[in-house]
């Protein structure tokens, strides 16, 4: 359902930009419940002149409980009259166009409405499976992510281990071994896919919190991890230890590299100060990959034999028979 809106965000994106950029600058580009009411309402230019300051003004602060009030209606009428002044009298149909918006922006309306019903019951089954709100207590870890981790893994003590856990998440590397060797690889996938989405996300977010997983991260992309591998390591690190709390009973404490207790204020702090990954830095690795990459490559092509059959037509040299 949030994808169907992002969808529908990007169409009315599409559409409001033909209005022209003043619009944006009044109504932001995250589309609150009031910008997506007054856009279902009043997304013809003709239309907002016509209402006037005084009652666009009474509109918006009804709409958005006061946040907007008399500057955004002159805003918004400003928008409109360089708008028709951008498109003349009849380089655009502005009815059409505000119809199209309209349909997109209730579309939205009604998805929003949805996803905060949803939401709310998601909380409120959350609330039963968790009472003491262990899962949510990790760092990195919201309402809708610690419902969907609390009850894909359920009873933790249904698993015979922690190895078992992370196993279950499909986050461990495949293994390939014989008698003589052992190789692992990209991660298995057997789990659950959403688990495995929320995993992610949520060791995404708490290496930006948590001073240890911060330092993990960092030892990660300097050993020339790329960033997603380095994150999926990561997601193991943190089911292992919300799976640990679960089964404690306890919840997540939050703590220095030195084990020190620390707040979330003072994580995202140690983290900014100590462990923060530039970005050019980011890039390089993966550049130096592709290097890499291409290296082999090119090496395992000259160490083919002459002989070994190529996907290259062959060439035949006419024989005796067939010269003239």
């Amino acid at each position: 359902m949030i994808k169907r809106r992002v969808a529908v965000y990007s169409r009315l994106d599409a559409l409001v930009e033909l209005l022209g950029p003043a619009w944006y600058a009044v109504l932001g580009s995250n589309y609150g419940n009031a910008a997506l009411e007054f856009l279902a309402r009043y997304a013809d230019p003709n239309t907002v002149i016509r209402l006037g300051q005084g009652r666009l003004s009474r509109f918006l602060i009804a709409r958005s409980r006061g946040a907007w009030r008399e500057d955004h209606a002159a805003g918004l009428i400003v928008a409109a009259k360089e708008t028709l002044m951008l498109w003349g009298p009849d380089g655009m149909n502005f009815a059409e166009l505000g119809d199209d918006i309209a349909h997109e922006a209730e579309q939205a309306l009604f998805l929003t409405r949805q996803i905060k019903q949803i939401d709310e019951r998601v909380a409120n089954l959350y609330a039963d499976a968790d009472p003491k709100a262990i899962v949510a207590s990790a760092p990195g870890v919201g309402p809708v992510i610690s419902a969907v981790i609390a009850g894909r893994i359920g009873d933790p003590h249904r698993f015979t281990s922690l190895a078992a856990i992370r196993a279950y998440t499909g986050l461990v590397p495949k293994v390939s071994q014989s008698g003589l060797s052992k190789v692992e690889s990209s991660i298995t996938k057997a789990g659950d896919p959403l688990l495995r989405e929320m995993l992610y996300t949520a060791a995404d977010q708490a290496r930006k919190i948590d001073p240890q997983i911060a330092a993990k991260y960092q030892r990660l992309m300097t050993g020339d991890r790329h960033h997603d591998s380095a994150i999926c390591h990561l997601a193991t690190l943190l089911v292992t230890r919300i799976a640990t709390c679960m089964r404690n009973g306890q919840p997540y404490v939050l703590r220095d590299v030195d084990g020190t207790p620390i707040t979330d204020a003072q994580g995202r702090k140690i983290v900014k100060e100590r462990y923060q990954i530039q970005p050019r830095r980011r890039d390089n690795i993966r550049h130096q990959r592709m290097r890499d990459r291409r290296k082999q490559a090119a090496g395992q092509e000259s160490q083919e034999s002459p002989s070994a059959p190529t996907s290259r037509p062959a060439k035949h040299e006419p024989t005796s028979q067939h010269a003239v």
